[in-house]
């Protein structure tokens, strides 16, 4: 479908602060109309205020949305406002924040490693980057940073074995799930 075919998704959510970040829980109606229950690429407004991002999921079915500070202001949202929420599905996916340990060792991995990085679609290095981002403890993340090296270095372009539709933020999920208010 392309983005102009997209169905718009409107809906109205409160600005919530967990674990000291600003979201919105998407209600249920609106989650259920997206193409997926893992993570999707939007185009929108808030309040107004244009915005691309990727939505996550919440690991229940449902998703979640990271307001970052410039969105915030612009947006005029305070937590516990009211938003006023208008989203279509994007044919293009933002490129991921790729955290400084993930892109030295791609850096410093053979040259065909970063190849294909840079030929995988960013939809799948959104991928690697929550498969190596959930983890909570830094010996896990070493291992999930040299593990994916490796299944780059064999040609792997998505990781493999872990739910989509969990929630992989590791400061905001226990369990895969979005950590309640």
């Amino acid at each position: 479908m392309k983005q102009s075919e997209a169905r718009s998704i409107g809906f109205e959510a409160t600005v919530q602060t967990r674990c000291g970040r600003e979201l919105l829980v998407l209600p249920e109606r609106a989650s259920r109309q997206l193409s997926s229950r893992g993570q999707v690429a939007v185009r929108g407004t808030i309040n107004g205020v244009a915005f691309d991002t990727v939505i996550e999921p919440d690991g229940e079915m449902g998703h979640w949305m990271r307001v970052d500070a410039r969105l915030r202001i612009a947006a005029r949202l305070d937590p516990g406002a009211p938003a006023i929420v208008d989203v279509r599905p994007a044919t293009e996916w933002p490129e991921p924040r790729v955290l400084a340990d993930l892109r030295a060792s791609l850096m410093a991995a053979p040259p065909e490693v970063w190849e294909l990085w840079q030929a995988i679609t960013p939809m799948a290095r959104w991928e690697w980057v929550r498969w190596v981002n959930e983890t909570k403890s830094s010996q896990t993340r070493k291992k999930r940073i040299a593990v994916s090296i490796s299944k780059l270095s064999s040609g792997k372009r998505r990781p493999c074995c872990f739910n989509l539709a969990s929630c992989t933020d590791s400061e905001l999920a226990c369990n895969g799930k979005l950590v309640r208010g």
